[in-house]
């Protein structure tokens, strides 16, 4: 996710505004601190324009 944000150009912050999820959230994922549901997986594909599967390749 994170290479997907920065080879994007987008700050975390600018990730959260896209996917409607708070920029703590996103800092968490990227750190493996957080786990993530299935809803923010799509939310995450909409904010990275990618689809849910590519986050998990």
């Amino acid at each position: 996710m994170r290479r997907r944000r920065t080879a994007l150009g987008l700050s975390q912050e600018e990730l959260a505004d896209r996917a409607g999820l708070h920029r703590n959230y996103i800092g968490g994922i990227e750190r493996g601190e957080r786990n993530v549901g299935i809803k923010a997986v799509f939310a995450l594909a909409v904010g990275l324009q990618c689809s849910a599967s590519e986050l998990f390749a």
